[in-house]
């Protein structure tokens, strides 16, 4: 007796092999759906040696000639990018641009190249761009050798950097040895960062992870930052900035400023850090201003639920800030700053002092609240500094508050 196989009885098994193979390499929805670009169809090569710049040039001009949601998708290799690239908002009618990036893109190894260059990949004047995944390989360590060495060096160049943009998301990124900033956020609206991973040596300078300034609504959200310098670094004009479930170490911790370089300086509110962890690091939550005359301010700050290992500062507001001594002001800082609770922060301090204030003296910090913080020394009490500070104190403290 024969069996007959109907198309009626293949449609099952071929919808299951169909959704492993999709399963398996999601790459064939993301390289080959209808309004999708895949780099390597515009000439880039994922061998390591040629440059795909300008296969990325042609990818947004491309998406920004469509209205339809489009994804720029790279696929898996070593893609050379010997060039700063611009992708410019101005005249795309794209607002829904989404890079899926499974390769690595690399710098050049010679920090010349790009060194002048201010970024690599810039984005300006976007609306609605997500980058996912990838790797961002800046090859800086050539250049940070330069500067430890008191050469003459270019400045480098920020990996990535969003000016004047909105609606950005980017996740499961990494940003390995940037020559600069890692990644940058100025003049931005409603940004959202997630799963990113950050890693450059601990002696790389001016490497911090992710600056934010003059920019509102930025969550970065579980994310891992081993740098040379600040973990995030918040700069003036910055609002309603959550900062959640972040590793930072090494670093020079989470830090708002340094403020108070002008006179007429955006103030920075709603600062929101929770859940991070600082380990071996510089510092751990820190405020600082130049000591010279300025109208900026810093208010509504919540830092809560943090666990310090051997950082050399856990809590420090520094009004004084002065990097190697050289330069400095010598004046008195005119930035205010108001309303900060530090609340369950613990672990250990690297320093005898775990809580340091040093506020201005014409404008002292105030309302600055303490609650539930738990610091030691070696396993000894630690101490504490106040200069110009006025603040409550809630629950139990340790070191003791010096209000």
């Amino acid at each position: 007796m024969e069996t007959k196989v109907t198309s009626l009885s293949l449609k099952p098994i071929l919808i299951v092999f169909l959704t492993l193979i999709l399963v398996i390499n999601p790459q064939i929805v993301e390289a080959n759906g209808p309004n999708n670009i895949n780099l390597v169809s515009l000439g880039a090569k994922g061998d390591g040696i040629t440059d795909s710049s300008r296969a990325f040039t042609s990818a947004w001009n491309n998406a920004c000639g469509l209205r339809n949601p489009t994804i720029i998708f790279v696929p898996q290799g070593r893609y050379m990018v010997n060039s700063p690239l611009i992708f410019s908002g101005k005249n795309c009618n794209n607002k829904a641009i989404k890079f899926v990036i499974r390769g690595t893109l690399v710098a050049p190894t010679d920090f010349r190249v790009l060194g002048n260059s201010g970024t690599w990949f810039s984005f300006e004047d976007v609306t609605g761009v997500s980058i996912s995944g990838g790797v961002f390989d800046g090859q800086g360590a050539g250049l940070w050798a330069c500067k430890r060495a008191g050469k003459s060096c270019p400045p480098g160049a920020t990996t990535i950097r969003f000016s004047n943009s909105r609606n950005i998301i980017i996740n499961g990124l990494t940003s390995l040895n940037s020559q600069l900033y890692h990644i940058v956020f100025d003049g931005c609206t409603n940004v959202k960062v997630q799963g990113v991973k950050v890693s450059a040596s601990a002696a790389s300078p001016n490497t911090d992870g992710i600056h934010v300034q003059l920019s509102t609504g930025v969550t970065i959200m579980n994310t891992k930052i081993a740098t040379g310098d600040d973990c995030v670094s918040i700069g003036a004009g910055t609002t309603n900035l959550w900062i959640e479930n972040m590793a930072c170490g090494p670093g020079h911790g989470i830090s708002i400023g340094s403020l108070g370089k002008e006179l007429n300086e955006a103030g920075v509110v709603n600062v929101t850090v929770k859940s991070c962890s600082f380990t071996g690091t510089e510092n751990g939550v820190r405020i600082k201003s130049w000591g010279r005359p300025s109208n900026g301010f810093v208010r509504n700050v919540l830092f809560q639920h943090l666990t310090m290992v051997n950082a050399q500062n856990p809590i420090i507001i520094d009004q004084n800030y002065c990097p190697d001594e050289r330069g400095c002001p010598g004046k008195v800082s005119g930035v205010r700053i108001s309303d900060v609770t530090y609340q369950d922060i613990h672990g250990s301090s690297a320093t005898p002092i775990a809580m340091k204030f040093d506020c201005s003296s014409e404008y002292h910090c105030t309302n600055i609240n303490l609650d539930g913080v738990d610091l030691t020394f070696r396993n000894q009490e630690a101490g504490s500094s106040c200069i110009n500070t006025m603040g409550r104190i809630f629950g139990s403290i340790e070191p003791k508050g010096c209000f």
